[in-house]
């Protein structure tokens, strides 16, 4: 089982990354949720395998390289999901149960990206986006582009300060124009209206913000003296001072009046100008909203309910067989073009061998296409009675469509794969794209088609390549030139730079996402160290289990992926974490064990902090032992040695009272500082320590 939550964290977080990072979502709202809520339950199942880092207790992320990180004031905090009436019903019920007969406030759900604005004094003095909740990117200069903003607000009783928040949106219009443009530049057009206001607002010219006519609706105030002391109100007087707000919202008193708004507005949304994929439904007291609070991730007082997805009939012409950086086959359904949630739908997902089966489609056959939370589209069902006869099962592929690789299915997996990763073109070719993408090298005068170009043309046959690259051989190619040559060689330097982690991250070891590279790097502090960890060693990193230990053991027992590293190492990648200096000696001579959860670190951070006062880490209890470092759901077994062994147990506060007294060591005049030796114990809350 906790192999299985592991692979859900991992999963998660990547569909994170490609929804918040790249706005590029590989699955559906409602996938998604349903991942996150079979998450939720294992882990409520399994309380032994709880993690303070597990997906569900965080806000996914959207910061971005190129923008300052700022801290927001107030936290922005994601909304919970419902796709059932029943359930909404079940979300009104438990309100009114705990505070009695209350108000509520629906609203519709923009499909866009959230932000925050604030205002000083009546003036916009920063625009942040939603980031992790806590952090997000300064996008100030873009949010000034947009012309439903404003710079100055007008009207009575503004606040000193107050924070609007909201959702930046592209209206129909704006999308279409945009995409007609791309497409007649050759480039490939964004898949809705959210994709192209996410990816807009994070362009570094803030000229171009302006030119594709973004527009931005405000739901929500936040501040330390607010004019009135419920939602409504405020929305209302926000509306004076010149802030955009939709007139769509209503006030509720009943379960039939919260019910008949989603109705029309499920009805209506077909005629605005602009996507909503739902409505939202909010507590308007602040007094009872603060009694209800909120969870780690979401408000108890709100919720969001999500419409179903729109599908269209069509049919399908034929399946393409796609293989992906890791060899995994992805079979993709060609169909006769049709409209669907504002788009032109001309292909669709099919998944897998078990999905083609499940749904028993067949080329010929008219299919049920939705784009599930209308971003990607897919198949869920066939019209039968509409089938001829001629239409047959389709047969799933048996070997490679790119290399001809007798094709393999892992055990306990859905997806076939081609095992031939050193010979296959878009295996290498998505290595190289993987290794060059922002989160990992981030090269930007690299993108997909010179990727492919660099490889078709011979001079790149893998990643290492890269580096062997002359500014000759790239202005030869087509659409390159001495410019752009120069660039990618610039950022090829740059990227020599990029921290252990995101190298490690790079690599592209199967398994290793971003957050479980950072983990590792933490761990193990450099790559010849985690090369030559045991599996047993491997898995005493955070997040790393059975499976994810198994692939890198793998990885790195491959030869032609050891000669690539040393290739990488030899142009000067980092392959270590930068050591800090010590920061004391306070634990000279201490070794400790943790284990457990912990509220404020993870288990890598303390080690660290462990390490930078001198002290040594142990994976076991033992008479070697001095203390054991105990969080939440200690491991049993090490509990009951240590207190066998008479082992001092402590708490991560007390730790935390430690260190903050440690006198630091100093490179100018070492001779003034004083350690305290091994048998000089350290008295935390009037105990000895």
């Amino acid at each position: 089982m906790k192999q299985k939550i592991e692979a859900l964290r991992e999963r998660l977080n990547l569909l994170n990354y490609k929804y918040y990072v790249e706005a590029k979502p590989e699955v559906s709202d409602f996938e998604y949720d349903m991942l996150l809520k079979e998450l939720q339950d294992l882990e409520a199942l399994h309380p032994e395998f709880d993690d303070p880092n597990s997906p569900t207790k965080r806000v996914g992320s959207d910061l971005a390289s190129g923008f300052e990180s700022v801290a927001h004031r107030f936290p922005m905090l994601s909304l919970s999901n419902t796709y059932s009436l029943g359930e909404l019903g079940e979300f009104v019920g438990r309100i009114e149960r705990e505070v009695g007969k209350t108000e509520f406030v629906c609203e519709l759900k923009f499909d866009g990206t959230a932000i925050s604005i604030i205002y000083e004094k009546g003036r916009l003095t920063r625009a942040v986006t939603r980031g992790d909740g806590s952090r997000g990117d300064d996008v100030t200069a873009n949010i000034r582009t947009i012309r439903s903003v404003p710079l100055v607000l007008r009207g009575e009783g503004i606040p000193d300060y107050v924070e609007m928040r909201g959702e930046v949106i592209m209206p129909h219009a704006s999308f279409r124009r945009l995409n007609a443009e791309r497409e007649s530049a050759g480039e490939a057009p964004f898949a809705n209206p959210r994709n192209a206001a996410a990816g807009t607002i994070k362009l570094l010219n803030s000229a171009e913000v302006a030119r594709r006519g973004l527009d931005c609706y405000l739901y929500h105030m936040v501040g330390d003296n607010l004019p009135y002391d419920n939602h409504w109100d405020n929305l209302c007087v926000a509306r004076s001072w010149g802030l955009k707000i939709s007139d769509k919202m209503v006030k509720c008193h009943t379960w039939k009046e919260i019910e008949e708004f989603i109705t029309r507005t499920d009805v209506e949304r077909a005629e605005f100008p602009y996507d909503t994929d739902g409505a939202v439904i909010k507590v308007n007291d602040y007094g009872t909203q603060r009694r209800l609070g909120s969870t780690a991730k979401s408000p108890r007082w709100a919720v969001a309910y999500k419409f179903k997805a729109e599908q269209a009939l069509t049919q399908l012409l034929s399946v393409d067989f796609q293989v992906g950086r890791t060899g995994a086959i992805t079979p993709v359904a060609n169909l006769n073009p049709v409209q669907l949630a504002g788009t032109v739908v001309k292909r669709a997902s099919l998944h897998n061998a078990d999905q083609i089966a499940l749904l028993d489609v067949r080329v010929g056959d008219m299919v049920y296409v939705e784009k599930g939370g209308e971003i990607i589209p897919k198949i869920v069902g066939v019209d039968v009675e509409q089938r001829r006869e001629e239409c047959v099962p389709l047969e799933y592929v048996t070997h490679c469509p790119e290399c001809g690789s007798e094709l393999v299915r892992i055990e306990g997996e859905a997806k076939h794969y081609c095992p031939n990763s050193e010979g296959c073109p878009p295996q290498i070719v998505g290595r190289i794209i993987h290794f060059i993408s922002r989160k990992a090298m981030n090269i930007e005068g690299i993108g997909e088609e010179t990727a492919e170009l660099l490889y078709r043309s011979g001079l790149v046959e893998n990643v290492a390549d890269l580096y062997a690259l002359q500014a000759v051989q790239i202005a030869s190619l087509p659409r390159m030139g001495v410019k752009s040559a120069e660039k990618i060689l610039r950022e090829l330097e740059a990227s020599r730079e990029v921290p252990f982690s995101r190298v490690l991250f790079a690599l592209g070891i199967r398994f290793v996402g971003e957050t479980t590279a950072k983990y590792l790097a933490s761990h193990f502090r450099s790559l010849d160290r985690l090369m030559s960890a045991s599996e047993v060693e491997l898995a005493e990193a955070d997040e790393v289990g059975e499976k994810i230990a198994l692939s890198i053991r793998s990885y790195f027992e491959n030869e032609k992926n050891v000669a690539i590293i040393n290739r990488l190492k030899e142009v000067g990648l980092q392959f270590a974490e930068c050591e800090q200096s010590r920061l004391s000696s306070l634990l000279e001579g201490v070794s400790v064990v943790i284990s457990g959860s912990f509220e404020r670190h993870s288990r890598d951070e303390l080690k660290r902090l462990i390490e930078l006062h001198g002290g040594k880490n142990l994976a076991a209890v033992s008479g070697a032992t001095d203390y054991l470092l105990a969080g939440d759901k200690i491991g049993p077994a090490k509990l009951q040695k240590a207190t066998k062994l008479g082992v001092k147990i402590i708490s991560e506060s007390d730790f935390e009272r430690m260190i903050e007294d440690a006198p630091r060591e100093s490179t100018e005049n070492p001779q003034e500082e004083q350690t305290p030796r091994k048998s000089e114990k350290i008295a935390v809350q009037g105990e000895l320590f």
